[in-house]
């Protein structure tokens, strides 16, 4: 039975440590935060004390952390890799995920990132969007325990070019809900029922089917058990305007955006489902 190793129990951590028990592979978790890897614990997963306690049994180290510089801090405390591949699936910088490669290079393993679009729900289905940027031998290799987690993982081409797919797409999630925001929040104020607007925007060109999954949620202003807050949001949105601008891209139509993102920061909408972001939109 195959091994895997797990770094990082969040929300999404800890969905792709279920499903991957749940097809049968032997999972090895690590955390911070050792209660946050009681649930896979409780599932059958293997808890461990360090990361460096991953690597004599695992084939592979799966990392789901924070950022960029926090994955590299934990995947450097491995030590020598003995060859295991580093499959890191959270969100970082294109530059960070570059250095990383070398790194693990330097550490004897070798590297394919694996960003994924989608959260907890894809996550437990294995439905999952993987965005993998690295060598095709290294992808290829990897595939077993991928398609475990994605119906089509997708090479994405060399180290980068996933972390450029994930960084684009996270973009999109933050302007087009802020888009819809404002576009509901004149809808309202002018009088129009916002359903009524509705049928106007579902059969055009400009309909996300984002809009319709979030419409409740901004209409109620409920903003609970989110999948993916408005502080991750923020995070890759600044993370996308610092790669933006090594890369000679202007984005700075997207810093006021980030502006608004920042009034969130310490309060209650931080934590909440992202699409809190319409409470930033009032102007009353």
């Amino acid at each position: 039975m195959t091994t895997i190793t797990l770094l990082g129990t969040g929300l999404l951590g800890t969905a792709i440590g279920q499903r991957l028990l749940e097809v049968g592979f032997t999972v090895q978790v690590w955390n911070r935060s050792p209660e946050r890897c009681s649930g896979l614990v409780k599932a059958g997963a293997q808890q461990l004390n360090h990361p460096a306690e991953a690597l004599e049994a695992a084939s592979a180290v799966v990392t789901v952390l924070r950022d960029g510089p926090v994955t590299a801090e934990v995947v450097d405390s491995l030590g020598p890799l003995g060859g295991r591949c580093i499959l890191p699936m959270g969100t970082m910088g294109i530059s960070e995920s570059v250095a990383l490669a070398d790194q693990v290079r330097l550490q004897g393993g070798s590297y394919l990132e694996a960003p994924v679009l989608g959260s907890r729900p894809e996550a437990l289905k294995g439905s999952l969007l993987v965005m993998a940027g690295g060598d095709h031998k290294v992808f290829d290799a990897q595939l077993p325990l991928l398609r475990q987690l994605a119906s089509e993982p997708r090479l994405m081409g060399e180290v980068g070019t996933g972390a450029a797919a994930k960084l684009a797409l996270n973009q999109l999630i933050a302007s087009l809900t802020h888009g819809y925001s404002l576009a509901l929040r004149l809808v309202q104020a002018s009088g129009l029922d916002v359903d009524r607007f509705m049928e106007v925007l579902r059969p055009s060109a400009l309909y996300a089917p984002t809009v319709d999954k979030k419409l409740e949620r901004m209409l109620s202003h409920q903003y609970g058990d989110p999948n993916f807050s408005t502080g991750l949001l923020r995070k890759d949105l600044l993370l996308f305007l610092r790669e933006a601008r090594l890369a000679g891209v202007n984005a700075s139509a997207l810093e006021g955006l980030a502006s608004l993102l920042e009034q969130a920061d310490g309060t209650d909408l931080d934590h909440g489902d992202y699409c809190a972001l319409h409470e930033l939109t009032d102007g009353r």
